[in-house]
């Protein structure tokens, strides 16, 4: 039974399903997702899959739909084993993971402002002369934003977008885990990505639960929320 400041676990049936391939019932993709700290080494998910789960995760909103997440999939053993290099207390997650995810903000998002705008011109969701005042507004708009705003902006829309990462790998069956506790100093030049443009995020290991994660609490709504 679920209270008021418990997650239940999933029904036996709603985790069969989940295990098994695809769901589509939204309560049990929530109630399901777990923080996992080991997994199935042997589980491999493919780079197909993996795409298809990224495409999924960026259907999350964005300021202006700028879209400024950026992705490195770290899946082979070389990679993760350099991973687990600076990963800290977090290098079981890691390793034994199919893969994790390294979502980074990118601090040139603006630059593709106007191919994402010409690309809804083209599929008509926006007339061509309101793309034009869009984008001659927003070139002015973030001509004038301080640095550090336009950064927390972007950070905050990857944390939108590392969300529905979990959700889409829950609802196909996977398991995640949230990792915040790494060298961000380091993981950039590590794996050659552009120094003073992307900025990390957090790391989102990927697989199948190797034993059930433990089930955790919730402040009941009451707590966190008041109406006015």
């Amino acid at each position: 039974m679920t209270t008021s400041n418990t997650v239940s676990a999933t029904t036996a049936s709603e985790n069969q399903d989940l295990n098994s391939g695809r769901s589509n019932d939204y309560r049990a993709i929530v109630a399901g997702r777990r923080s996992v700290r080991e997994y199935d080494p042997t589980v491999k998910i493919s780079r197909e899959e993996m795409t298809e789960l990224l495409e999924e995760a960026t259907l999350a909103p964005s300021s202006v739909n700028l879209q400024p997440w950026r992705f490195l999939v770290i899946e082979s053993e070389e990679a993760k084993a350099k991973l687990a290099g600076i990963a800290w207390s977090n290098q079981t997650q890691v390793l034994t993971s199919s893969a994790v995810i390294a979502v980074f903000a990118d601090l040139k998002a603006f630059d593709n402002a106007d191919e994402i705008m010409s690309s809804a011109v083209e599929k008509g969701y926006l007339p061509q002369e309101v793309k034009e005042s869009l984008m001659a507004n927003y070139t002015n708009l973030f001509s004038t934003v301080p640095e550090d705003m336009f950064r927390n902006m972007v950070l905050l829309d990857t944390g939108l977008v590392s969300m529905q990462i979990m959700l889409s790998a829950r609802a196909r069956g996977y398991d995640t885990n949230p990792i915040g506790g790494y060298d961000k100093s380091r993981i950039v030049e590590m794996f050659g990505m552009e120094e003073g443009r992307y900025v990390p995020s957090m790391l989102i290991s990927v697989g199948k639960a190797a034993k059930e994660a433990r089930l955790t609490t919730r402040l009941p709504v009451d707590r966190v929320a008041e109406w006015k």
